[in-house]
């Protein structure tokens, strides 16, 4: 665990870090993003004591970073900048190996680690372990800088806006690329950027600076649905959410207080109640309002109005989708089972909303006309 305790940066009498507290969880995809100058390479720079604070400490694990030996620190994390920082006189097995050279390790060893890491970042050995940094395109020279900063498989990797100088092409495959590293090897990684579109892509939280102060520190859905303040609002993009569809979940659209009855009614009554919410279907839940059923007026014939209870003729498979899934999933379920609505559920299988094509469209049509008035 990483923890910045009440931290502040003075440079030339000019706080550019002021009073910063957070915490970095063990695993943790984090991205510092926020405009130039609003100090968040001085906050990444801190962490591997390339830059000293001010005031306040540092803690790794408990200890405080100021009180380590900085260069066993260093090693034990992994360094990615914007230029690579590839040294153009070694070869990319070279510049891979050096940090476990360094280290002592046998050679053997070190060998093993650049044939695995290449294999890793998708570059062939045979092919790209000789050659030198010139003679590698800016994504395939970053590639190697990653895999050179994951050498001695540190606890933590560092990287100040690592992809920005590429093309748009290469910098969205190696964000593919860094998020699968991280899934499959679950390093901490703090990442600086000052691209939001890149923050949502990779962080699992983002973390919001300005003028030396964290805004805001949470995840990309909460901070896209509930920005801390206008400059985050400005900043994300006042309607962002709607721009990445993943983020938004069924308890978001759904209706809150569907129509809803017990099995134990009887088929007339669940008419009536039809009648009076002005809808042609019932969701059907127990005591403990969990889904049973649905029944629809084309289920009811004219034999069976009466004391016949709806249980006894209620459709018993129905899909449902949970309060947290996406709307993508819930527009692709709908779609491959042609179907025009579907109950929403929590965690405990309890009933807590509905949604119906024409809600979806109320809410996205809604969405188009505010954008078409901002426009």
């Amino acid at each position: 665990m990483l923890e910045f305790n009440n931290i502040t940066k003075i440079f030339k009498n000019q706080k550019v870090i002021n009073n910063t507290s957070f915490t970095v969880n063990d695993g943790e995809f984090i991205v510092i993003v926020g405009p130039s100058g609003c100090g968040k390479t001085t906050t990444l720079k801190m962490i591997n004591r390339l830059i000293s604070p001010t005031s306040g400490n540092i803690l790794l694990n408990g200890k405080d970073i100021m009180k380590e030996d900085i260069i066993k620190l260093r090693r034990n994390m992994g360094y990615v900048i914007q230029q690579t920082g590839l040294l153009p006189h070694l070869t990319v097995s070279e510049n891979i190996g050096l940090l476990p050279r360094l280290e002592k390790w046998p050679e053997e060893k070190v060998a093993k680690r650049i044939t695995e890491l290449l294999k890793m970042i998708k570059m062939e050995p045979e092919k790209f372990e000789d050659r030198y940094p010139c003679e590698l395109s800016g994504g395939q020279q970053q590639r190697i800088g990653v895999a050179r900063a994951l050498s001695t498989n540190p606890d933590i990797i560092l990287m100040d806006e690592p992809f920005s100088a590429l093309d748009p092409i290469s910098r969205g495959q190696l964000q593919d690329q860094m998020f699968d590293l991280q899934q499959e090897l679950k390093k901490t990684i703090i990442f600086v950027t000052h691209d939001m579109d890149e923050a949502i892509k990779l962080g699992d939280r983002i973390c919001i600076m300005n003028g030396g102060n964290i805004l805001q520190f949470d995840t990309p859905e909460e901070i896209l649905k509930n920005p801390a303040n206008d400059f985050v609002k400005e900043f994300i993009g006042e309607n962002r959410i709607w721009q990445e569809p993943e983020f938004i979940k069924a308890k978001d659209i759904m209706i809150k207080e569907p129509a809803k009855i017990t099995g134990s009614r009887t088929i007339i009554q669940a008419v009536g109640i039809m009648k009076s919410n002005k809808v042609d279907s019932l969701l059907i839940v127990d005591k403990e309002d969990k889904l049973e059923g649905i029944i629809t007026l084309k289920d009811i014939g004219i034999s069976q109005i009466g004391s016949t209870k709806v249980e006894t003729i209620m459709g018993r498979d129905i899909k449902t989708v949970n309060i947290n899934d996406s709307l993508v999933d819930i527009l692709t379920l709908m779609d491959e089972l042609n179907i025009g609505y579907v109950p929403v559920v929590d965690d405990n299988s309890e009933l807590v909303g509905l949604i119906t094509r024409s809600s979806l469209l109320g809410v996205l049509s809604s969405q188009y006309i505010n954008n078409e008035v901002e426009l």
